[in-house]
C-alpha cells in the first residue's frame, strides 16, 4: 500500500484487555501492533457498511421482486 499523506490516528481511553487482545493478534500475525492496526483499520475502511450495500441495491436498475415473492422463493430454496 501507498499512500501519498500518512495520517497518524490516536486512540484514547482504550481499555487494557483490549489493548492486550491486539497485541496478542498482532503478535500471532507475526505483525507490529502499527501494521496490525493499519490493515485492520484499512480492511475496516474498504469494506461498504450494511447501508452502503442497501443503498446500491435500491439504486440498481433491473429486475425487481416483491417482497412476499422474494421470501416465498427463499423458502421453497430452503424446501
Amino acid at each position: 500500500m501507498h499512500y501519498a499523506c500518512m495520517t497518524t490516528v490516536v486512540v484514547r481511553d482504550l481499555p487494557d484487555d483490549i489493548h492486550h487482545r491486539l497485541q496478542e493478534r498482532a503478535r500471532d500475525a507475526g505483525q507490529s501492533l502499527q501494521q496490525y492496526l493499519t490493515i485492520q483499520l484499512t480492511r475496516l475502511a474498504t469494506i461498504p457498511s450494511l447501508d452502503e450495500v442497501i443503498n446500491r441495491i435500491t439504486t440498481r436498475a433491473g429486475g425487481r421482486v416483491g417482497f412476499q415473492q422474494a421470501v416465498a422463493d427463499l423458502d421453497a430454496e430452503r424446501h
